[in-house]
């Protein structure tokens, strides 16, 4: 039954549905109804975008290239299963031991310095993998001063002494720098339930231990699991700190089929595979999630701590202090006596040329970046349909590939339209024009954006969300519409998940590797790709000048975070 409400410029009628629904439909001149169809598109096309690489990469699965896949299996596939396999395997049993563990404590239990532990054991997350890995490196190998110090003390023979230069090694180093993740999810879990879940657990006849086993983790169980996915997906998305173990992973094999070998095909063909396993992780968490239901205990139980005592307060607190220590303060201190060694004679000219590099692209990513998710977040809430939906699930799917599977996936095209944009110009002008887009600025800024579209999508559309419709409806009321509603009524309300969003891309393209270092320019090094050149020569030192520079970037983000958690 449909109901005539008030009409006029800018108003809509008011309806109801079979169950009693009222819904506002508004009606716009012909010239807005054009426009607001123009506004599906932006999702759809930012899709096919994203759809592009991925699509070339995948149909290299199915290109007939017999002769790469023997060389490979006869070679380095067998090799590259196992070792991801294990790494996989062994950073997502630590992460998940060690965040939750250590998200129990800070959130349920009260022990010396918690208030200080809740935010400090953050700190990591502005530590770059690759950078604890050369740090861990450069103080535990043969050469390294811990070593050498050991072999002063008691004699040349350190057979007791565990190879940093192992498997094990690389897992412990990506458990440090990724545990993060599953602790912040998991805490954000365990502050919402607190001691009243153990109480609930010890009305049932359970002791402590028991209730966090059988009642407080299964509750969790949803958020432990989202951290831990984004750990295994960094971890299977990582280049910088296998490349400098010489660990050989699908990254690194990526990377060295296409500069190393010359061999693209190869390339696609090792990224292929590796998209395939990546997305087969996806459905199996969105099913695994998809089948659990929980309820979430009322937010004041948080206030109800469990008071440790004797050796197991003092136990936590070194619990914690220990891995502050070794995943965050120790190899800033390193850094920074390094630093201080190399300063004087290492610093120069190009350095400046590394940061200012860093800069402008990280500059111009977030320029780009945030200005596409902008335009989707607008266009999905002013069409929330389902290939709204599907259009804006597929165009943030970037972040869950390896920035090498993206740099291969990008190339291909790319080098196949300079190819035909250079036949065209032959054929009409008779002249050659050589490499239009290869080699430029662009296909780094495509990249970038198909990696980090999810980042910035994530705060801007959080953001949106409190956004209510009735202000919507007041704009309308007034004659705005489109980009008018959005830059004069939407922008400023965004403000804040724009900085955030912003703040986060800055930072990640700042600490990108593969991609800077497989598409970048000629003569465009960053300081991500000076600390690849100098680590790849054991220049332990040299790195650590860029890498300290990273780390002060990757504080940004957090600082802000943390302050926003305190509002």
């Amino acid at each position: 039954m449909e109901v005539e409400a008030l009409s006029g410029p800018g108003t809509g009628t008011e309806t109801t549905d079979s169950q009693g629904t009222r819904k506002w439909f508004f009606s716009f001149p012909t010239s807005n109804r054009h426009a607001s169809h123009g506004w599906r598109l932006i999702p759809l096309l930012v899709a096919a975008l994203v759809l592009i690489p991925v699509g070339t990469v995948v149909s290299s699965l199915f290109t007939p290239t017999g002769e790469v896949w023997q060389h490979l299996a006869e070679t380095t596939l067998p090799d590259l299963l196992v070792n991801t396999f294990w790494l996989a395997l062994g950073v997502l049993a630590g992460v998940t031991l060690l965040g939750v563990s250590l998200a129990w404590f800070t959130a349920v239990c009260e022990f010396p310095g918690r208030r200080f532990f809740s935010w400090a054991l953050l700190l990591p997350f502005a530590m770059p993998a690759y950078v604890t890995a050369f740090v861990a490196l450069g103080l535990f190998d043969y050469i390294g001063p811990v070593q050498t110090a050991l072999r002063e003390w008691f004699g040349p023979d350190l057979f007791w002494f565990p190879n940093v230069r192992s498997r094990t090694g690389v897992i412990l180093v990506m458990i440090l720098a990724f545990y993060p993740y599953v602790y912040l999810l998991a805490r954000n879990a365990f502050l919402t339930q607190g001691k009243r879940s153990l109480e609930a657990a010890q009305s049932l006849g359970l002791g402590r231990t028991q209730g966090f086993l059988k009642v407080a983790l299964p509750m969790a169980r949803p958020w432990i699991a989202g951290g831990a996915m984004l750990a295994l997906m960094e971890t299977l998305a990582d280049f910088g700190t296998v490349a400098v173990f010489n660990y050989d992973t699908f990254t690194t094999a990526i990377y060295k089929a296409w500069f190393a070998m010359f061999s693209l095909p190869a390339a696609s063909q090792l990224a292929s595979l590796l998209i395939v396993i990546i997305f087969a992780m996806i459905i199996l968490e969105q099913q695994f999630r998809s089948r659990m239901r929980y309820a979430e205990i009322r937010q004041s139980a948080r206030v109800h701590l469990i008071a440790l005592s004797g050796w197991q307060k003092w136990g936590v607190t070194g619990f914690a202090s220990i891995t502050l220590f070794l995943a965050f303060l120790l190899p800033v201190a390193q850094l920074a006596v390094w630093t201080t060694h190399v300063f004087a004679r290492d610093f120069d000219q190009r350095y400046l040329e590394f940061l200012w590099h860093s800069l402008l692209l990280s500059g111009f990513a977030v320029l780009l970046t945030c200005s596409v998710a902008l335009l989707m977040v607008y266009a999905a809430r002013r069409h929330p349909s389902r290939a709204t939906r599907a259009a804006v699930r597929i165009s943030t799917l970037g972040y869950a590939l390896p920035g090498t599977v993206l740099a291969v996936g990008i190339f291909i095209p790319i080098a196949w339209l300079d190819n035909q944009l250079s036949e065209i110009a032959m054929q009409l002008f008779h002249m050659e024009t050589g490499l239009l887009i290869q080699g430029t600025l662009a296909i780094m800024l495509i990249a970038y954006m198909t990696r980090f579209l999810a980042v910035s999508y994530s705060p801007i559309d959080s953001a949106m969300q409190r956004i209510t419709s009735s202000i919507d409806e007041a704009a309308m009321g007034l004659g705005l519409s489109g980009w008018s509603m959005l830059r004069r009524i939407h922008l400023p309300m965004l403000r804040s998940g724009i900085f955030t969003a912003a703040t986060l891309v800055f930072v990640d393209v700042m600490k990108e590797m593969p991609i800077t270092l497989m598409t970048r320019p000629f003569g465009w090094d960053t300081l991500a790709v000076r600390i690849f050149e100098m680590t790849s020569e054991g220049e332990w030192e040299q790195a650590a000048l860029p890498a300290v520079a990273l780390v002060l970037a990757g504080l940004l983000p957090l600082i802000f975070f943390m302050r926003q958690s305190e509002k």
